[in-house]
């Protein structure tokens, strides 16, 4: 059952007319057809974005060590706030949460590299016990949030009465390549953006959900994991010297009309469900044309994706933070008891994470 969520953003607000700017400074005399290209700036949806540094230092060429000392640094500092935020938040809980009461964390994010490992970090900038169980999870990009959400569901399954936190950061700027003049990195430049989140999760059996200030709580259903055969090339990074080089294929939307639709009503059929009975679609808006794929595969309207496309263009992709802020964004809004909603998420792999989740009576 989800409780609490919590959030940070980055310092540094840019408009996405001043990163079509930039990438035209940067791309321009590597791009005969620059003027052709730049206008996925505007047709990506997206109004603002945050990023974790000033615009004028992705243009110094940092290097990839420069870059991932950031990534560790920061990483620690937003996760920091963001799990204040989420325990201590009043729109959610009626009493703070500690961390000593937390008994797992799972740390979810693609855009750095950190041994220790983040989370382990963060215990000792927090009071958490120091055997409070660890379970760092990298690589599922988009995927991550909704990935981190199923398998946190997993653990409180097996443990009913305890509670865990899933924390995602994405520093997908600390990724960007000065010297990559690829239509990939073109592409990441107008998507891509900085962000952190934090999620109270816990079991059936925990005393912590007397604390909510919801009316209804979103519990986990049912989950489901798919992996494409052979399907790596899709979405991930290529790793160099410089760093980490994203790959993004321009077949992504294709997938989800021609891929998502048979699994998504697989998934929904062994639960007796069908599309049509969805209230809620929480899923992380990739892209407007992501987005519009999924409700030409699925039958949705656009009012399906309204929530997804706002939290975009507020934020823009903030790779598998994004679906937090839009499950959020529906939890503010007001959700009631007994209605489903249907969570998504694609990443490298390439896969999908499926939630299903009910609306329970909550505390209020």
């Amino acid at each position: 059952m989800i409780l609490s969520i919590g959030k940070c953003l980055p310092p540094y607000c840019l408009e996405q007319k001043e990163a079509a700017s930039f990438a035209k400074k940067q791309f321009g005399q590597h791009f005969k057809d620059i003027e052709r290209l730049l206008p996925v700036f505007e047709s990506a949806g997206i109004d603002t974005r945050y990023f974790a540094m000033p615009l004028d230092w992705y243009s110094t060429g940092p290097s990839f060590e420069e870059k991932n000392d950031r990534y560790i640094k920061l990483a620690v500092e937003y996760a920091k706030k963001a799990v204040e935020d989420c325990l201590q938040n009043p729109f959610y809980l009626n009493e703070a949460v500690s961390c000593e009461e937390v008994d797992a964390i799972f740390f979810v994010s693609t855009t750095g590299i950190s041994t220790p490992s983040i989370e382990a970090r963060l215990m000792n900038v927090l009071p958490f016990s120091s055997h409070t169980k660890r379970i760092p999870i990298w690589g599922l990009g988009c995927a991550g949030g909704a990935s981190g959400i199923a398998r946190a569901h997993d653990y409180c399954l097996a443990h009913p009465d305890e509670a865990v936190l899933v924390i995602n950061v994405e520093l997908c700027s600390l990724t960007f390549q000065h010297g990559d003049y690829s239509k990939s990195n073109l592409i990441g430049t107008a998507l891509f953006a900085d962000g952190t989140s934090s999620v109270l999760m816990i079991g059936d059996q925990s005393p912590i959900k007397e604390r909510t200030n919801m009316k209804s709580l979103p519990k986990v259903v049912a989950t489901r994991s798919t992996l494409m055969p052979d399907s790596e090339g899709v979405m991930g990074w290529e790793v160099s010297n410089e760093g980490l080089h994203v790959v993004f294929s321009k077949s992504i939307p294709s997938i989800v009309a021609n891929w998502l639709e048979p699994n998504v009503l697989q998934f929904l059929s062994s639960l007796n469900k069908t599309t049509h009975e969805i209230d809620y679609f929480i899923a992380h808006p990739g892209g407007t044309k992501v987005l519009t794929a999924y409700e030409e595969a699925l039958d949705f309207s656009h009012v399906m994706t309204s929530v997804s496309r706002e939290v975009l263009r507020k934020y823009g992709n903030m790779s598998s933070v994004t679906v937090i802020y839009v499950l959020d964004q529906f939890l503010r809004n007001g959700c009631r008891e007994e209605e489903i909603g249907l969570m998504a998420a694609l990443g490298p792999g390439f896969c999908s994470e499926l939630l299903l989740l009910k609306w329970m009576k909550g505390g209020v």
